[in-house]
């Protein structure tokens, strides 16, 4: 045998082993953090994303807007990184998708704060400080995720593109 078929064979074999240790490294799972029950860290189509609720009836201005979801993406984004890194790094993977989708109005928030909770994916309320355009404590986003797309999808799926 010469080197080079030997070269492509040592090749072959390390691509083998790492797909292998990563496909072990990538298809755990994560506890539901409502009652034990296992969900894939891949979700069922094998992709996460974030979600950003954005009230419409509060009428902010599109710097506004763009500032609050940034709130909500850091803070969801902390929190997943203490909690869950393994699926942080697979929503990193998959580009971190972000979705902004609209809510009508601050009860609508607080409803879908609660499914995404039954669900046990991260959830980020912002509240906003009142310094600019609307009322002190007025809560601007709900953040949902990262999480598996399809968990995700069952809280926020129904709403419409920002």
């Amino acid at each position: 045998m010469d080197s080079l078929s030997l070269g492509v064979l040592a090749g072959v074999g390390c691509g083998l082993v790492l797909g292998w240790h990563l496909r072990g490294r990538f298809s755990k799972s994560v506890r539901d953090t409502t009652g034990g029950n296992e969900a894939s860290v891949m979700g069922e189509g094998g992709e996460f994303k974030m979600i950003l609720v954005v009230r419409t009836d509060l009428k902010m201005g599109k710097g506004k807007v763009a500032a609050q979801c940034a709130h909500a993406a850091v803070s969801a984004y902390r929190q997943v990184q203490r909690r869950h890194p393994e699926l942080l790094k697979q929503w990193e993977y998959c580009g971190q998708p972000k979705v902004v989708v609209k809510a009508p109005d601050e009860d609508c928030l607080q409803e879908l704060l609660t499914h995404a909770k039954e669900l046990g994916l991260t959830v980020s309320l912002i509240q906003d400080a009142g310094r600019t355009q609307i009322a002190p404590g007025s809560r601007t986003v709900l953040g949902v995720g990262p999480g598996p797309a399809d968990l995700v999808d069952r809280v926020t799926g129904h709403l419409k593109l920002y």
